[in-house]
Formats: structure tokens, C-alpha cells, sequence
């Protein structure tokens, strides 16, 4: 077979759910059919090729990784030509491998362009060769689960969470920083419940992203920490493990409690540093661009896959003289804007440290081993800042001076056309059906700029224990995590007003699923490799460099300097920034 160019991050892998599940039908059909055959005939040899691809695409569909060691084991055959049957699949392009470490002597196996292009193509004709040969050609879903036995991952609804057998003994109650936010104030909101299920009193803060921070930093100087849980943005991740002042996760408990191929790809990766897990995602919100069916229906407009089209709709619905305006987003002087920034960039196919490059995009998983310095001052560092200041033109007249939650009001009450904006925002207008939005939106990854791919930049908050917990409140700590995090708790969220979701099972409940499209549409760009956390690289400095650009593109927006007079300003103090940590 030709090598399928591209790797992982072509069109060919970007499946979509239905293709997914019926891939994953397919996979688990054909594992029993072969354990039959195998039975049938004691003289019959195992397909090394074959057991070895079933494995392969099954374990990548479901998130898990995959090691020669693995790999060589699943194929049936002696090691010794496992190892070459392997070795073949390599050489013919039907497997991709990627470093696991900085010195590439460990690597993961993932399924190539091709394989997956061969098993969706073989998924197809072989339920077609089952209903012709076993029966009706019916095309329902019926005819479909009586052939395969239902989807394999049969959607399960999800029951309310149960009380803990033994109540958590914790003097004085829970203590819990958070940040607040929609999805946070739905936990506050369900404190009673909550309280019942783990068996004692909680006391709940909740401080804006950036006095979180602060307070975090705060905190892991104390003695004791007064908090047994908090809350972290999900770049902080690097800061707070490097400097030892979480808990990793994997000495205070048996990760396989927390099942974390359960969680989306890129928000349990995002927990991790150095390798090891320091939190647990309670919530994975990416930030979409939300835009307004109708009124692109309306306009003949197709919904923007590129930075280009995006321009020329925002034109196009732009009408400050009738109060509507074509897009609003982050663009506030400090956090808010230097977020914008850093996942501007990565729309164009940079992310703002030099990364290695890797299938799909670029390879965040060894920063606490790896030297990086920030990319900013580059030739897509200034088609980001340009773009930016394209899309001041379309934008309400208090432009800069929004954040977070000011951005979606206007679109939520119909004078802003489209907007970026996190999952965690769409209740403003999803559960409020007097508003002008409500029910007309589309949910869409960023549009890519020339050289990038249509992503959506992974963002949320961990869960996490601090390192200077008191010793006798950490093993109820650990529960009260566990319990946070379940799936039983986060469909709770989903169902008072939350609209981020760590787990593919509670997007996958029916019940979840009619209650947003949201839940769809990230599941969707979850199976095609668009949500990634790499646009936000959680090393130590990232907060510092946030804030630089923040400061440095608000002064370009108000005209005070150039782009290419604030790239520079802003790649001269981040140099700054990794010479006093040491870094450079």
C-alpha cells in the first residue's frame, strides 16, 4: 500500500460519531468472529496482521494508548514475529509512532490516515454483506442492532450520584476553592445535595481567574493549606507541579477509579506534567465560535470555516446603525486578551512556545523535561495581530473592554451576530428563551487561518488536592474528588444549567444530549482531533506571558503601536520572563 501523507491530522482520520461507533460495531464483531474461528479448527494459525489492526484502531478510538509491548501481545503469534509482522506495518504506513519521551526511546502506536481509512471503508461493506446475507436490507436502526447487537458504546443513561457508604469525616466540613464561573456556581447551587452524598458540611469560595490565581499561590505558602481541594485553570497546571505544590494524583490514588479513558483526550492530557496527573478535569470547555443560524440563513451565508470567510460574514451582518454588530470576543486589556492572542495564533498553525511539531498539531507533553522559548515576534505572530485588528472593524464600540462574560450577553440579546466564546457561557442564552439568541445558535471550532486547521482550544479546570493539605483530611479529600469528578456528578451539572463535560459518557447520555446540541457538537470535534490543549501550554511561566500579550496587542487595538511594534515588545519581555526563571 502508497503511505497515506499527512498523518493523523488529515481529513481522513477526522471521523465522525456515527462513523466512529459504527467503526467500533465493526471492530467488536470481527474480534468475536475471530475467537470463533480460532475455536473452530485447533490447526487454524492466527492472523498477526489482523489482530494486531483490530487492537490498534480500537484502543485509538477509545483513547488508550498503545506500546509495542502491547501491541505485539495482542497479535496471537510468538513475539519474535509479532515483532516483524509489526515491524511490516510500520514500513507499509498502516502504523504512525510518536515519542513518549524527550529522548524518543519510548513511543505509542497509533492507527495511520490509511488504516482508518481501510476499517470505516470496511465497516460499510460489512454490514452490508451481513443484511444480504442474514436478511432485510433495512437501513433502520433496528436492522443495525439486530446484526451488531446495538452501537458499542451504547449510550447508558447515567443515574443520580449515590451517598458514600461511609460518610466523609472531616473536621469543620469540606473546604473548596473555585473558580466563578457558570459550571462552579451550578456546584454551589447543588451544595445540599451535595452534601448529602459525601456526608459532611462544604464551604465553597469562588474568586474571578485572576484572584483565584493569586489566592492558589497564596495558599500553597501556608503551613496548611485551607482548602482540601481547588480549582485550576488548566495552563496553571505546570506552575503549581513543578513547584511542588499539588498532590500528584497517582500516590494518592488508583487512577483506575477515576477511569480516564473516560475523559476527552486533550482535557485529561492537560492534567498532566511531567507525565504524572495533578488534578482531575471537572470541566472541559473549549472555546467555540457561536454564531447565529438564522441570521446567517437569512444572508446566504455558509457557516465560516476560515478566518477569511469569518471577515466577510462579520461585513456582511455588521450594521452599527441598527444597533448589530458582527462579532464580539475577548479583547480586554490583560487575561482576557492575551488568552484571545495565544488561540488567535494557534488558528493560524503556531502555538506560542516552539513545540515539536507531531500528527495533529504539536506535542505539549514534554515541557517539564524539554527547554522552550516563546514564538511570538514570527511572520504567524503578525497575521494573528493583523487578523485581531481585522476584526476590530466588525466589533460593538465597548470592544475593549470586554471579557469573559461581556462578550456573549450581546450575543445572547441579538446585537452581536457571532462570538468566541467557552461552552461554559452558552446557558446565557440556551436556558433563557426571551432572549434573541435562544435556540438559533450553531456551535463551531475556531476557522482557521491560512496554514492552520479549524480547532478548538481546549479550557476549563482542574480539580486538584494541594501538597500541604493537613495529612488526616486527605484520604476524605480523595473521595470528595472522586465524587466531584464522576460522571453521576457531572450529568447533575449538565442538568441544573451546566454546559461543560470532561466525559464522553455524559455526553453520550440521552438524556444530556436532548437538553443541548452543545453536547453533540463537542463529541464530535472531540472524535475528529480538533479539541487540543496545546494552543494553552501549562508551563510555569504561561500566566506571565498571557499577560504580556494582554498588555502589549490592547495597546495595538487602541492604535498606540503596531503590530509589529507590540510582536516585539511582547517576545522581548517573555525572553525576559524565561531568562529570570532560568529557562533561557
Amino acid at each position: 500500500m502508497n503511505t497515506h501523507q499527512g498523518g493523523l491530522g488529515t481529513e481522513a482520520t477526522r471521523l465522525t460519531p456515527e462513523a466512529k461507533t459504527e467503526i467500533l460495531q465493526v471492530l467488536s464483531f470481527s474480534e468475536n468472529f475471530d475467537e470463533e474461528l480460532d475455536g473452530l479448527m485447533e490447526i487454524a494459525v492466527p492472523n498477526a496482521y489482523f489482530k494486531m489492526s483490530v487492537y490498534l484502531v480500537k484502543r485509538h478510538l477509545e483513547a488508550k494508548t498503545v506500546t509495542p509491548t502491547s501491541l505485539i501481545g495482542a497479535s496471537g503469534v510468538p513475539y519474535a514475529t509479532a515483532s516483524r509482522r509489526m515491524r511490516e506495518m510500520i514500513e507499509a504506513g498502516l502504523i504512525e509512532q510518536r515519542p513518549r519521551t524527550s529522548t524518543g526511546k519510548s513511543f505509542s502506536l497509533h492507527p495511520s490516515a490509511e488504516m482508518l481509512e481501510a476499517w470505516t471503508q470496511f465497516a460499510g461493506r460489512i454490514k452490508r454483506l451481513a443484511r444480504q446475507s442474514f436478511g432485510t436490507l433495512d437501513r433502520s436502526a433496528e436492522a443495525d442492532d439486530y446484526y451488531f447487537g446495538g452501537s458499542y458504546l451504547a449510550a447508558q443513561t447515567i443515574q443520580p450520584p449515590q451517598v458514600l457508604q461511609e460518610p466523609l469525616k472531616l473536621a469543620g466540613g469540606l473546604r473548596v476553592l473555585v473558580h466563578g464561573d457558570p459550571t462552579f456556581m451550578v456546584m454551589h447551587a447543588l451544595k445540599r445535595q451535595f452534601e448529602q452524598v459525601i456526608g459532611c458540611p462544604i464551604h465553597q469560595r469562588a474568586f474571578s481567574i485572576d484572584r483565584l490565581h493569586e489566592e492558589a499561590l497564596k495558599n500553597a505558602q501556608r503551613p496548611t493549606s485551607r482548602y482540601d481541594v481547588i480549582a485550576l485553570d488548566l495552563p496553571w497546571v505546570g506552575e503549581f507541579a513543578e513547584n511542588g505544590y499539588l498532590k500528584p494524583l497517582d500516590e494518592v490514588l488508583d487512577l483506575d477509579r477515576l477511569h480516564p479513558s473516560d475523559f476527552h483526550t486533550a482535557g485529561w492530557q492537560a492534567a498532566h506534567w511531567g507525565g504524572r496527573p495533578y488534578g482531575v478535569p471537572s470541566q472541559t470547555t473549549p472555546e467555540l465560535l457561536f454564531y447565529r443560524k438564522d441570521l446567517f440563513a437569512e444572508a446566504g451565508l455558509e457557516p465560516p470555516a476560515t478566518t477569511e470567510s469569518l471577515l466577510k460574514a462579520a461585513a456582511k451582518l455588521h450594521d452599527p446603525v441598527q444597533g448589530r454588530y458582527g462579532i464580539a470576543w475577548n479583547a480586554a486589556r490583560g487575561t482576557a486578551l492575551g488568552h484571545t492572542f495565544m488561540m488567535t495564533l494557534a488558528d493560524f498553525g503556531q502555538p506560542i512556545l516552539d513545540l515539536p511539531p507531531q500528527a495533529g498539531g504539536f506535542d505539549a507533553s514534554h515541557l517539564a523535561s524539554d527547554s522552550y522559548r516563546p514564538r511570538i515576534d514570527t511572520d504567524k505572530g503578525l497575521e494573528a495581530a493583523e487578523y485581531l485588528m481585522a476584526l476590530l472593524q466588525y466589533s460593538p464600540p465597548d470592544i475593549l473592554s470586554m471579557s469573559w462574560y461581556e462578550r456573549v450577553r450581546p450575543f445572547a440579546n441579538g446585537k452581536v451576530s457571532m462570538a468566541y466564546g467557552y461552552t461554559l457561557l452558552a446557558p446565557y442564552f440556551e436556558q433563557n428563551p426571551s432572549c434573541a439568541a435562544y435556540g438559533k445558535v450553531g456551535y463551531l471550532p475556531h476557522p482557521a487561518g491560512p496554514g492552520g486547521s479549524q480547532i478548538a482550544t481546549v479550557g476549563g479546570y482542574l480539580l486538584a488536592i494541594p501538597a500541604n493539605i493537613a495529612p488526616e483530611r486527605l484520604d476524605a479529600a480523595v473521595e470528595a474528588l472522586i465524587a466531584f469528578t464522576s460522571p453521576e456528578a457531572q450529568k447533575l451539572y449538565v442538568e441544573n444549567g451546566s454546559r461543560t463535560n470532561p466525559r464522553y459518557s455524559v455526553g453520550a447520555d440521552p438524556e444530556v444530549r436532548r437538553l443541548s446540541p452543545i453536547f453533540e457538537a463537542i463529541d464530535a470535534m472531540s472524535w475528529r482531533d480538533e479539541l487540543q490543549f496545546w494552543p494553552r501550554p501549562p508551563i510555569p511561566e504561561i500566566s506571565q506571558i498571557i499577560r504580556i500579550c494582554g498588555e502589549e496587542f490592547h495597546d495595538m487595538l487602541r492604535g498606540i503601536q503596531s503590530p509589529k511594534s507590540a510582536l516585539q515588545a511582547a517576545q522581548n519581555r517573555a525572553d525576559q520572563v524565561l531568562r529570570e526563571a532560568g529557562k533561557l
